[in-house]
């Protein structure tokens, strides 16, 4: 972008954000949200300000796009607790012993994600590295350091028992 068309988004920017701020308040009502979309209103301008400028009212676009993401954003607010009233609790019963899971959560986020992925939802380490975007013996390389790491907090014995 240009020194002058910077200069000119800036002007647009400075111009636009109180009036679009306070139409998105009356829409959403409450004033960190307006803020926030008014916010996001004005940065998809400035991708598309090369197009957008060219238009005979630019801060008619910004307004529009604000009232449409305020309008999306009332609606989901809106379905939201019929959403959750259908969303099925989640079933933590499976977990593992208080000293374990101290023991897990004292690992680095990489070999917990491992240990987690591997012991608790029986996941191959192929399937491990596919989620965690990381190569199959870098899955291994964690599972192998965490069950040190968990033998020696735990004062167990450690066992090799990586199979997949």
């Amino acid at each position: 972008m240009r020194a002058a068309e910077q200069q000119e988004y800036d002007w647009y920017f400075r111009a636009c954000f109180a009036p679009v701020s306070r139409t998105v308040y009356l829409i959403v009502r409450d004033r960190g949200r307006a803020e926030d979309i008014t916010q996001e209103a004005l940065y998809r301008l400035l991708r598309h300000w090369r197009t957008v400028s060219a238009y005979e009212r630019p801060e008619a676009w910004v307004r529009r796009v604000a009232i449409r993401i305020a309008v999306r954003e009332v609606q989901r607010a809106a379905a939201r607790p019929e959403k959750e009233r259908l969303a099925q609790p989640a079933s933590y019963d499976e977990t593992p012993d208080p000293d374990v899971a101290r023991a897990v959560a004292e690992l680095a986020p990489m070999q917990r994600a491992a240990v987690v992925l591997y012991y608790w939802e029986d996941r191959s380490v192929h399937e491990i590295a596919e989620l965690l975007c990381v190569s199959d013996s870098t899955v291994k390389q964690h599972l192998y350091r965490a069950r040190h790491r968990l033998a020696t907090v735990l004062g167990e014995e450690e066992v090799d028992d990586v199979r997949r």
